[in-house]
């Protein structure tokens, strides 16, 4: 289901994975942006739809798609939120009867091969998002957040002195080699604090990598809440922010005195552990 931060809305479309990559093959800044794009309409001159099969007003969802992907080449910049800002002014612009509209874009990352400036391959797991939501005449509401963190830190993450009963077969682990994943998401202190070109998004992927290589943890909620503390202190334009995470620590198979193990992949149920902070 589709949240909308400026409130409920009795009805909503649109069209999602509209995939569109565009590239300056003459290289400079970005040469490679590609997007995962979500819009989504909503409006009283749509309701016809809904309830008599009227579409005298109603935008088909392959002309959204046709939009965004065209659009794409007079798009200047390299960041998701001005790139989704600028794809919700033109399109309430070019369709008024529109009340209002959600833009999302996640990034689909390549990296450059060799510092070649013209080879790339494909980057992440991680990738970057960005929302914006905007009616007409009204001002953007912006989201923003890294999804798909896979990280495995080798010691000094621990796991003791939970709650023992009759339920209990999990041991203490004093320094176990931790395997989490992570989702961020954050909003913004106003909607000019979110026109960064891209520098809180790169802030706070440093602080995420920053914080699990060198804090030792002892459970992965003390991790998350860390990295929150982190990113609001060094972060002013950020006024809130959501982690989930899940436990994907691997099963092990052996280990020796040594620290060295075999392993294999975490079965399901997986751990989940959500935190929210604001200033």
């Amino acid at each position: 289901m589709e949240q909308f931060r400026s409130g409920w809305k009795k009805s909503y479309y649109g069209k999602g994975d509209i995939i569109v990559y565009r590239l300056r093959r003459q290289g400079g800044n970005a040469p490679v942006f590609g997007a995962n794009v979500k819009i989504l309409l909503y409006g009283d001159a749509f309701w016809p739809t809904y309830t008599q099969g009227d579409n005298t007003n109603l935008i088909a969802t392959d002309s959204m798609k046709n939009f965004v992907q065209r659009e794409t080449l007079n798009y200047k910049g390299d960041d998701l939120e001005a790139y989704c800002l600028f794809l919700a002014e033109k399109f309430l612009a070019k369709y008024p009867q529109c009340e209002g509209l959600q833009v999302s874009a996640t990034e689909i990352p390549y990296g450059e091969i060799n510092r070649s400036g013209i080879a790339f391959a494909p980057a992440g797991p991680d990738a970057a998002f960005a929302v914006v939501e905007l009616a007409q005449g009204g001002e953007p509401v912006f989201s923003s957040g890294v999804r798909g963190y896979r990280m495995l830190r080798l010691r000094g993450s621990a796991f003791k002195g939970f709650v023992r009963d009759e339920y209990t077969t999990l041991p203490d682990l004093h320094d176990r080699p931790l395997h989490m994943w992570l989702d961020l998401e954050w909003t913004f202190a106003d909607s000019k604090a979110a026109m960064s070109e891209g520098r809180i998004t790169a802030d706070v992927r440093r602080l995420v990598h920053d914080v699990f290589c060198k804090f030792e943890s002892g459970s992965i909620q003390e991790v998350i809440y860390k990295l929150g503390t982190q990113v609001l202190a060094a972060v002013p334009a950020i006024a809130e922010i959501h982690f989930e995470a899940n436990n994907r620590t691997w099963d092990t198979i052996a280990e020796s005195p040594e620290m060295i193990g075999s392993y294999t992949e975490a079965r399901p149920p997986y751990g989940c552990l959500g935190l929210r902070l604001k200033r």
